[in-house]
């Protein structure tokens, strides 16, 4: 086989390009900066209707635990998983 050279810089890592996210045509950024209740104008009925009734007790230990693990991560890196069985938990950003 012929050997094959790839010109890198070690000292230079690879730009890297990211999936724009966007929820009902709002983006990631406007989503983080809404409050709770602007953001639960755009979701559907049942999601609506789970927040209006107030979430319980599990659900927010599982929000508490996600703002920790947020508040422990480096700054621009992902925070650490956070473990649940929580399946049923309507996920917001």
């Amino acid at each position: 086989m012929a050997d094959l050279e790839i010109d890198v810089s070690p000292g230079q890592p690879k730009k890297r390009n990211f999936k724009k996210f966007s929820f009902r045509g709002v983006d990631l950024d406007a989503l983080l900066d809404m409050s709770t209740d602007e953001l639960v104008k755009l979701f559907q009925a049942r999601a609506r209707r789970r927040f209006q009734r107030g979430l319980k007790r599990k659900p927010m230990a599982l929000i508490k635990k996600l703002h920790k693990a947020k508040r422990e991560a480096p700054p621009g890196e992902k925070p650490e998983p956070v473990r649940t069985h929580l399946r049923n938990m309507i996920i917001v950003p």
